[in-house]
């Protein structure tokens, strides 16, 4: 008895190192020994045969999905400040990009660690525009998102701001309580965006005005999963919520041992939440009964995504399984052997996987459990 207990605690005791780690670490930029370069932890986005990538090193890469070829040379960002703002030492001035990049017709999206949100070409990486144009505003951890003409993007001075696609030019800002590291969501003319000052908040799309706001026991930093007129969301505070997207009245919660950092996902009914403490929860969509719980016996930080009738998520100690959705059993795809804190990306039945020692991308043929390709993104 006395081991086992010890065996918990000692498990606890990791887990909350592996929770301080990953957000001291990303509030202090994530700066690490080899030429303090700020470290992000980007997923890939994918649109149209091309997936747009963020190296850990600011390097903006876009390559094609089928065989793992650059479209055009890395366009590198570096911050125009000394030191970049970053308390890292001015040697480098790469800025870190947390967020998925957004794809939008011939432009993409990036936010930046250094207080800017930029536009580039698709087809040639080349810079459209920034923002602001002069000085910067603070950190930008989560990614933006675009639709009917406007760029959303959430920052941590509090604001959503909301820019012109095509000039980046101001539109509207929303003011909430605290920092935002999440990414927003839209549906319709309704956006909705998460902050630390534990509330999600649905305001219109035109103008920025607040419909509503639901308020949560913790810091919110979970990019919202909007399914049949319900907002799913998880918190600091170890719940899991269902929450009515109409009015922002709850249908229902449900406590993890643990905080809730990625993206949830919804196949047939069932929501899918990962948590940092280690397991995917598949919850009944309606009721948010436990009809599951697949134990990967390491945090899971890295948003999960679907694929056919699976679900494929990443531990951060670098394992990816697939979840049937039809008796909710794991299965081993493969051991990375290293760190895995993005999002996943899919397209065609086949996953994107950024891990982050040895910086490298890997196409994953899920059916076949097989690395199709892979593509080093770390400087020589």
């Amino acid at each position: 008895m006395w081991i086992k207990r010890n065996k918990m605690l000692l498990k606890r005791v990791l887990l909350l190192l592996v929770i301080i780690l990953l957000v001291g670490g990303l509030a202090a930029s994530g700066c690490t020994a080899r030429g303090n370069v700020p470290r992000g932890w980007s997923g890939g986005t994918i649109a149209d045969g091309t997936l747009f990538l963020a190296s850990m090193e600011g390097k903006l890469v876009a390559v094609d999905v089928s065989d793992g070829s650059r479209q055009w040379e890395p366009v590198t960002l570096e911050a125009t400040a000394s030191g970049g703002g970053f308390g890292c030492a001015p040697k480098s001035k790469a800025v870190a990009i947390y967020g998925n990049l957004a794809v939008e017709g011939n432009l993409f999206y990036v936010g930046g660690y250094d207080g800017k949100i930029y536009a580039f070409n698709s087809i040639s990486g080349a810079l459209r525009w920034v923002y602001p144009r002069q000085g910067e505003l603070q950190p930008i951890v989560g990614g933006p998102v675009v639709a009917s003409g406007k760029v959303y993007i959430g920052c941590s001075d509090g604001k959503l701001y909301a820019l012109d696609a095509v000039t980046g030019d101001y539109q509207w800002e929303f003011q909430t309580g605290d920092k935002i590291w999440s990414t927003p969501a839209i549906n319709g003319e309704t956006i909705y965006i998460s902050s630390f000052d534990k509330k999600l908040y649905a305001l219109d799309a035109n103008s920025g005005s607040k419909k509503w706001e639901f308020e949560a026991e913790g810091a919110i930093v979970a990019t919202p999963l909007i399914s049949n007129n319900t907002i799913y969301i998880g918190s600091f505070d170890r719940y899991f919520y269902a929450i009515d997207a109409t009015d922002g009245s709850l249908n229902w919660k449900f406590m993890a041992e643990n905080w809730f950092w990625a993206k949830a996902v919804i196949y047939d009914n069932t929501v899918y939440a990962a948590c940092l403490d280690g397991k995917v929860y598949a919850l009944d969509a309606k009721s948010g009964d436990k009809l599951a719980e697949i134990d990967l016996e390491s945090p899971v930080s890295s948003s999960p995504v679907v694929v056919g009738d699976l679900i494929v998520v990443a531990s951060e100690e670098g394992g990816v399984y697939s979840i049937y959705t039809s008796n909710n059993r794991k299965r081993e795809l493969l051991d990375l052997e290293a760190r895995i804190d993005a999002p996943l990306g899919a397209s065609q039945g086949v996953v994107y996987v950024h891990t982050q020692e040895h910086e490298t991308l890997h196409a994953l043929d899920v059916q076949a459990g097989v690395v199709l390709w892979t593509l080093p993104l770390t400087s020589k």
